[in-house]
Formats: C-alpha cells, sequence, structure tokens
C-alpha cells in the first residue's frame, strides 16, 4: 500500500507559525526581513504565529495584510 503524503498548503494565513512557514517555505525569509522581522530564529518564533509575531514587533493590521499577501505571491512564483 502506498502511503499518500501530505500535501503543503497553497496559501499561508495569520495563524500559520514561523515554524510552519520556514520549515514549508525557507525562501519567504527575506520578506519576513523586509518587515523587520528578525526574530525567526528565535526558539519562541517556531511556535509563535505570523500575526503574533507582526503584532508583537509593531506591524499595522495593513502592513501584516500585505507581508501576507507577498508571502503567497512568492509561493505561486515557485510553484
Amino acid at each position: 500500500m502506498i502511503e499518500k503524503k501530505e500535501s503543503l498548503p497553497d496559501k499561508v494565513a495569520k495563524d500559520t507559525t514561523f515554524g510552519e512557514l520556514i520549515q514549508k517555505y525557507p525562501d519567504t525569509v527575506p520578506i519576513l526581513l523586509e518587515y523587520g522581522l528578525h526574530c525567526i530564529g528565535c526558539h519562541v518564533a517556531v511556535f509563535e504565529t505570523i500575526e503574533q509575531g507582526a503584532k508583537g514587533h509593531g506591524l499595522s493590521e495593513a502592513q501584516l495584510t500585505e507581508m501576507i499577501e507577498k508571502i503567497n505571491d512568492s509561493i505561486k512564483e515557485k510553484k
């Protein structure tokens, strides 16, 4: 019997953790850095959501939305 591999989601959302994002889409790290989220190497960031990290670093809701759109556009371009 062949096991079906779990497919990766085509999009990330506010509740995606940094750990999930970086593991599945390491090419998105420059986008996080562009928005001042230099904490991606932090051991807590693995469990923190993109929204929690963005709010913790003072990003507005508009900046958070823009960043997620850039991340998702980057993922689409790679596929």
